[in-house]
């Protein structure tokens, strides 16, 4: 059995030296936040090997995809980050090597988005690596699910399905070999490490009427959100912005638009605004909110209904 850190001294040496100062140097069974006038916003999600991530994947990049993954929740809330609790369930084949490389992500990571790790646990698993964090964030205004009306616009921001079509690249190798190296290493990164929308904060405080990060799939978002505002949409599909890389590999197999629009972690922002306004050019306009409960329609090319076999990932 390899050396390893004792549960004390992994705290000490790998987490402790991270921590910001609200986890008390991680010797106490609590974090300590100051108190704000912004309302505080809280959101927790979970990567798993083998569901999330692949194993083998960089112990650096899974820590930084579970970090931001978080993130993204918080900046779809019209949220900025103030900290992030971290259980993590390790499995028998850890190291010291690996955790101090996952250790070494998350602090960049941290660092870079203003999140300090203010407190968690740690603990031994005979499953699969199981990373769960829990964000906070501090919001002036707080952007709902439920605040879409009918005459509102439907806007995304980025690009859609390049996580989706990434992790088709990973399982299927002679797919990934048919398409130009450039196009093939951003669908793979797109995959593992999403870009949290924080830059849109100001512009959803702002703007939005109702929001959400784009998580289970387009498809399957919108309508959770029509359902929280109890509302339906229709969408253009040729109005929904794809990557050039995406866009070759859809040329390449046809079939894969449906999994670029069902499929999840793009972690992009889904937002309804007023229709009269003019968005940045990281955001599309791609339809519209109507009255009524019915499925929200995605029309294709030539205007008629496209009828796809799923409308988003599900865990079960």
């Amino acid at each position: 059995m390899p050396n390893r850190y004792t549960e004390d001294e992994l705290i000490a040496r790998i987490f402790a030296p991270i921590a910001g100062p609200a986890a008390l140097g991680l010797k106490d069974d609590a974090a300590l936040i100051e108190a704000s006038s912004e309302p505080t916003v809280a959101t927790v999600d979970m990567v798993v090997a083998g569901v999330h991530f692949f194993p083998d994947d960089p112990p650096g990049r899974i820590a930084k995809k579970a970090l931001r993954v978080n993130l993204s929740d918080l900046a779809a809330k019209g949220a900025v980050p103030v900290g992030f609790l971290l259980s993590l369930a390790l499995p028998a084949d850890w190291t010291n090597d690996w955790l101090a490389a996952f250790a070494v992500g998350l602090a960049e990571d941290a660092g870079a988005y203003g999140a300090p790790l203010i407190g968690g646990d740690t603990t031994a698993t005979p499953g699969p690596l199981t990373v769960s964090i829990t964000a906070l964030g501090r919001t002036p205004r707080f952007v709902p699910r439920t605040g879409a009306r009918p005459g509102d616009a439907i806007y995304v921001s980025g690009t859609i399905g390049d996580a989706a079509l990434g992790l088709a690249l990973r399982r299927d190798p002679a797919l990934a070999a048919k398409l130009s190296p450039r196009a093939r290493v951003h669908l793979l990164d797109r995959y593992l490490l999403p870009s949290p929308r924080l830059d849109l904060v100001p512009m959803l405080r702002t703007r939005a009427t109702a929001a959400m990060d784009v998580s289970d799939g387009l498809a399957g978002d919108l309508a959770k959100l029509c359902r929280a505002s109890d509302a339906s949409a229709v969408v253009e599909a040729p109005r929904i912005p794809l990557s050039g890389a995406a866009r070759e590999a859809v040329r390449l197999e046809p079939k894969l638009l449906e999994a670029a629009l069902t499929g999840g972690d793009d972690y992009e922002i889904l937002f309804t605004a007023d229709p009269g306004w003019t968005p940045p050019d990281s955001v599309a306009r791609i339809g519209e909110i109507v009255a009524g409960l019915a499925p929200a329609l995605l029309l294709d090319a030539k205007g008629e209904p496209a009828v796809f076999g799923k409308r988003s990932y599900s865990h079960f």
